[in-house]
């Protein structure tokens, strides 16, 4: 597996090596014990799936408050999207600043959105599936969401005018949310 730092160096790209033949391919896209021979030891407790029917659906930007916090490494089985991460710890040097990678099923790359970080992806194709594991259960008292075009963010999605649920409609800009999230100077 080979695996990248991003502009925010804990946000990680990783990429399974594909072995193919004429029937097709194989990847394996998680390895506990290579995954810790890496640095990366997160015990993963929950995989989610969404569908997304049309181009241009946006969900996001999401993130699971402590003690509830998740990790999450995404990774799109069908179609293309491009998955965003923004720092969302207070005091972070990079507080509020975002990347966006683009994963497809073609490219088989997966990202990793530490806890901390908010979370979001808008589809670039039709038919979009999504999977993505994380760290821990989903917590309907700790979810929490922020605006997708908030001003003070930035994040360039490539729609003037995404697909929404209600929720991330009606969700609140940076500077009204909570800052449920401390950044943590490294030892």
């Amino acid at each position: 597996m080979n695996i990248e730092k991003t502009e925010l160096p804990e946000v990680l790209i990783l990429t399974p090596r594909r072995f193919g033949d004429s029937r097709g391919w194989f990847m394996e896209t998680f390895n506990a014990t290579r995954m810790a021979e890496a640095g990366i030891a997160i015990d993963w407790v929950q995989d989610n799936q969404s569908f997304s029917a049309a181009r241009g659906t946006l969900r996001g930007l999401h993130y699971q408050a402590p003690p509830r916090a998740q990790d999450k490494l995404v990774r799109c089985s069908r179609g293309a999207i491009l998955d965003v991460a923004v720092d969302f710890r207070d005091g972070s040097p990079s507080f509020g600043r975002w990347v966006a990678v683009e994963l497809t099923a073609g490219n088989g790359r997966q990202l990793l959105v530490p806890r901390g970080f908010l979370h979001g992806f808008v589809t670039l194709t039709d038919d979009v599936e999504v999977l993505y594991k994380c760290s821990d259960l989903y917590s309907p008292e700790h979810d929490g969401a922020l605006r997708w075009d908030d001003p003070q963010i930035g994040i360039d999605w490539g729609f003037a005018a995404p697909i929404l649920s209600d929720k991330d409609r009606a969700a609140p800009l940076l500077a009204d949310a909570p800052r449920p999230f401390r950044w943590q100077r490294p030892a």
